[in-house]
């Protein structure tokens, strides 16, 4: 097993909460890997619809993901609740790379690592485009100094 980095909650600029759901157990007795990335989503996604510069249905400007990837330390089961921390460690013109640390109930140690990178396209053509300065201005407020 990858040894554990030295980040904790305090290291990601926002944390968004959410509990395990009995499904997301796997036959093992606990989240299945594939749930994690449903974790990240939801997290990134979740922000950018709580500042405001995501709408749903509607937003011309909408990122996708290009790329993401886990490192699992420590096992997260029905019913514990699981704590996002949410940062940024790159933007680019139309790009930007998350970094999410997975936390489980009240432990300050990370149970999973994860990377996220979203490419901003327009919604009709899906073609790449500039990120929007209100939603570079997000970013930005979640960027951190590269720690581990």
């Amino acid at each position: 097993m990858p040894s554990i980095p030295n980040l904790q909650r305090e290291d990601f600029p926002k944390i968004i909460t959410m509990t395990t759901r009995w499904s997301d157990n796997d036959i093992y007795l606990h989240v299945n890997n594939v749930v994690y990335f449903s974790y990240f989503d939801t997290a990134v996604n979740q922000n950018l619809v709580e500042t405001g510069v995501l709408t749903i249905e509607n937003s011309e400007v909408v990122g996708l993901v290009v790329n993401n990837q886990c490192q699992f330390f420590a096992s997260i089961s029905f019913p514990d609740t699981v704590h996002v921390g949410l940062s940024v460690e790159k933007i680019g013109n139309s790009s930007v790379t998350y970094r999410l640390g997975i936390f489980k109930n009240d432990e300050n140690q990370l149970s999973a690592l994860g990377s996220y990178t979203h490419v901003y396209v327009n919604r009709k053509t899906q073609r790449p485009v500039p990120i929007p300065e209100k939603t570079r201005a997000v970013f930005e407020s979640l960027l951190i100094i590269n720690k581990q």
